[in-house]
């Protein structure tokens, strides 16, 4: 490329406005400085010298690329990021429930207290905006009487009985680390010094494989709500995310009539090829809950498959277990680790 070129002029040394005076002034003191003359008085010399520089700013001399004067405003795009994963900002405040036309709903008709609630139907209800479709915005209300927008959503999945918004969804959960992310959790960014720019929340889904570095997010975003592979913890401001696990998780681990279910392996027996029985339909709960959601099509069922195997693996090898302590078929210590709520 080309480079730049620029004339070097005096001003006219007719004129005897007080700018003219101080450049004739300094280019006598100092010969050996750089004078960019642009012709006129100093008040034009300062307005067409900054468009000079500002046109060389874009250039590098010696023909290397151009590059832009101003930064995009969202920071410098990412490899393989579309920058349509960033989602808007604006969100609406907390709120009562509405009626299908955007009025308050009935009080007979709201959730009161801390409903109760399960991961599977934590992330069931996630599912239910997907399947629909249901389209971003921060001033509607979908028929179920939840707000259009990324908190609005959670609220929705966690079966609040208001529309809150990211600066009052943490007093319902409770914090979390990372490895004890699960289903259902809930990863939150509320900018307190500018809750407009960059605060949003999404629903953790599990994560993608052993490495622990992308995730199933399920999130309300333009256009519509979505789930996508997410790098930890998001796409920008990652460091800001913070996990919580909501307070009214029911414990899921309940015999069918009272007590609990007991902790003993119940043999390999139990699983593999031709297995059809109640331990395996516990065994895929319990690895849904731990991340494996992915590998099932459907919910997890008494009878042995493909799902259960990839499923039972994967959770193996992210102990860092290999051979056969990771060939997708449960023993006592895949057992223990599972209804013990171990490892990773």
């Amino acid at each position: 490329m080309k480079a730049p070129v620029f004339e070097e002029f005096d001003p006219a040394s007719d004129c005897d406005c007080p700018g003219c005076l101080h450049w004739r002034s300094a280019a006598r003191s100092s010969p050996s400085s750089l004078t960019i003359g642009l012709g006129g008085h100093p008040a034009a010399h300062g307005a067409r010298r900054a468009l000079v520089l500002a046109a060389a700013a874009g250039t590098v001399i010696g023909g290397a690329h151009a590059v832009p004067a101003v930064a995009a405003d969202h920071g410098p795009a990412r490899p393989g990021v579309p920058f349509s994963d960033e989602p808007p900002t604006p969100q609406g405040g907390s709120g009562p429930l509405h009626g299908p036309v955007g009025r308050p709903a009935s009080p007979l008709g709201r959730v009161t207290g801390l409903p109760a609630t399960t991961r599977a139907a934590i992330v069931n209800r996630a599912k239910l905006w997907l399947t629909a479709k249901v389209p971003y915005s921060m001033v509607k209300y979908w028929s179920d009487g939840y707000r259009q927008d990324c908190s609005g959503f959670v609220s929705m999945a966690w079966n609040l009985g208001s529309n809150e918004w990211t600066g009052s969804l943490g007093k319902f959960g409770t914090r979390i680390t990372r490895d004890q992310l699960q289903p259902g959790d809930m990863l939150l960014f509320h900018n307190l010094s500018d809750p407009q720019k960059g605060s949003h929340v999404v629903l953790f889904g599990g994560w993608t494989d052993y490495t622990h570095t992308y995730y199933l997010a399920y999130e309300q975003t333009p256009p519509s709500a979505r789930k996508q592979s997410t790098p930890y913890a998001y796409w920008s401001n990652s460091s800001h995310y913070v996990p919580y696990r909501y307070k009214g998780l029911k414990v899921e681990e309940k015999a069918a009539v009272g007590g609990s279910v007991s902790t003993q392996f119940p043999g390999v027996k139990s699983f593999g090829s031709g297995a059809n029985n109640a331990n395996v339909t516990r065994l895929g709960k319990l690895l849904v809950g731990r991340g494996g959601g992915r590998f099932y099509t459907v919910g997890p069922g008494p009878r042995w498959g493909a799902a259960d195997r990839l499923a039972t693996q994967a959770f193996q090898r992210a102990q860092g277990w290999t051979g056969a302590s990771a060939d997708g078929l449960p023993g006592p210590t895949t057992w223990a680790y599972l209804v013990g709520g171990k490892g990773k």
